[in-house]
């Protein structure tokens, strides 16, 4: 899940696993697997750069646990 601003300035949170793309319009729309689109204050670049973040977050966490069995 990521932090995303919608323009009037609401935060709220997507799941980062059903990003399908991102367009740059000149604001940037999230298109979902689900077929909705999200108007977004961030950047396409800062999209991916916390959806990175979170999925390393994930995979250490995964992978930290494994090492604990």
């Amino acid at each position: 899940m990521i932090y995303v601003t919608r323009l009037n300035n609401e935060e709220f949170v997507v799941n980062a696993d059903l990003i399908e793309f991102i367009e740059k319009t000149p604001d940037t729309v999230i298109s979902l697997t689900t077929g909705k689109k999200i108007v977004v204050k961030e950047t396409p670049e800062e999209i991916i750069e916390k959806v990175i973040a979170y999925k390393k977050k994930i995979f250490t966490i995964v992978k930290d646990k494994e090492v604990l069995e």
